[in-house]
């Protein structure tokens, strides 16, 4: 590999140090991801209205709901690059990554075409408030005509996670963050142009990180380097692709329709409560920033060494990825729930929106110990290539037990507080199973077992 490459092996050297150098640049390039998703909200809440930022908000759930499988797709493809990196065998890198990029470029085509045809439809299913559904529909319509760009890049970067390099994708995400942030202040802002205005902004800084990411790798070294004469569909690489990708999809798109179902209901409670939810998911997205580095990199950390074949490390690692995300994210917790009044009236300071927001981060915030600890162990059990697992745990704890349980409560407790503590008791739920099937399947054992003979 050459001396100027970024990618890292993480089978040798501390475990604590390998684990936070590659965390710390995902920290910094979520948190600038959630400043690019927060830009469009400030914005369009402070200077359109209350009105304006309830069609924003409204399209959240569904647009993780379109790209949520994609993105699942792409960190399950990333742990087949990890694996076969890890082993040091770069022919399988080479066949994997292009195999990867050729299956971004189809599906950014197919779900731009999804998401504009039936944006209509599933926003009307989802019961969106109909004063403000015309300009849902504008953005939700505009912002996936740029998901070629998104899928395409989230692809990319899963190959570049899975080499243990968190460092250009950070770059990446601060140039495409600042380019939003800009272009949002002038197109709305500026001239006043519409929500519209914030997906267009949002969807030409997505191609630019795309481009970016898609530069690097024509440049990369050799073991991951991409040729656009190579890009084809290996069969067999498909397959474990896949394997890997197609639970961690599934489970994305699972939570992601449970919290639309949760949007619906909310959907009920009128437009305010529709903007001062909007506006705490947004201030939420920010404690996800410890969950998420640390589950990627235990992925990444993962996948490398049982490629490898080193099992201790696997162990060692696994214990402190989860003790550091479930601190962090307990601390993140603690801060929003002391200043959610200052953060929700960030976006928009009418009483009632307030009210709402801040409702929601009382319920949930100190509660997010234990939505870490089900994001490390989904993020443990992908990198062993165990992604069935966390599919099947979030499947009945995050979309069945959620949603029956805000299906029936409401109807009896028409409270909105109601559905706010679907989150907390159903990320205990899921503690409690990750921690049973943990210490009862034995699956690491079983692993070194497997090689020892």
């Amino acid at each position: 590999m050459s001396a100027n490459s970024s990618a890292t092996l993480m089978t040798k050297g501390p475990i604590w140090k390998k684990i936070i150098a590659f965390a710390i640049p995902l920290f910094l390039g979520n948190l600038f991801q959630q400043f690019y998703n927060t830009a469009d909200s400030l914005i369009v809440g402070n200077f359109l209205g209350s009105s304006a930022l309830a069609a924003v908000s409204s399209s959240g759930s569904l647009i993780f709901l379109m790209v949520g499988f994609f993105n699942g797709l792409a960190a399950g493809a990333g742990v087949v690059v990890a694996r076969y990196f890890g082993a040091k065998k770069y022919d399988m890198v080479q066949k994997a990554i292009h195999t990867i990029v050729t299956l971004g470029f189809l599906f950014g085509i197919l779900l731009t075409f999804i998401g504009v045809v039936a944006a209509p439809q599933i926003l009307v299913l989802i019961g969106t408030p109909a004063e403000v559904l015309p300009n849902s529909l504008v953005y939700f319509r505009i912002y996936f005509c740029g998901s070629l760009a998104f899928v395409m890049y989230n692809f990319m970067v899963g190959i570049l996670q899975a080499v243990g390099d968190s460092k250009h994708p950070l770059m990446y995400l601060i140039i495409s963050s600042l380019t939003n942030i800009i272009l949002d202040l002038v197109l709305v802002a500026g001239f006043g142009f519409g929500v519209g205005a914030a997906a267009v902004a949002t969807i030409i800084s997505q191609f630019l990180s795309a481009l970016l990411c898609l530069r690097h790798l024509l440049k990369a070294p050799a073991e991951y380097r991409i040729s656009f004469s190579k890009l084809k569909v290996d069969i067999p690489l498909l397959r474990q692709i896949l394997s890997n990708g197609l639970p961690s999809g599934i489970q994305n798109s699972i939570i992601a329709f449970a919290n639309v179902v949760v949007q619906s209901n909310i959907n009920k409670f009128g437009p305010m409560a529709v903007a001062g939810c909007g506006s705490y998911s947004k201030v939420e997205g920010f404690a996800f920033l410890p969950i998420t580095c640390f589950a990627l990199a235990l992925t990444t950390f993962i996948s490398q060494n049982l490629g490898a074949g080193e099992y201790k490390r696997v162990k060692k690692g696994a214990a402190f990825g989860v003790i550091c995300s479930v601190t962090a994210a307990e601390l993140v917790g603690v801060i929003i729930y002391i200043f959610s009044p200052y953060f929700i009236a960030a976006f928009n300071n009418t009483p009632e929106v307030l009210s709402y927001g801040v409702a929601q981060a009382h319920t949930a915030s100190l509660f997010y110990f234990l939505l870490a600890f089900s994001h490390c162990m989904a993020g443990i059990f992908r990198g062993a290539g165990k992604s069935t697992v966390p599919m099947f745990v979030m499947l009945a704890c995050w979309c069945i037990i959620r949603v029956t349980y805000i299906t029936i409560t409401v109807r009896f407790i028409p409270d909105i507080r109601v559905i706010f503590w679907a989150y907390p008791l159903t990320w205990f739920l899921s503690s409690i199973t990750f921690i049973i099937y943990f210490f009862r399947s034995n699956w690491l054992k079983n692993l070194e077992t497997a090689k020892n003979h």
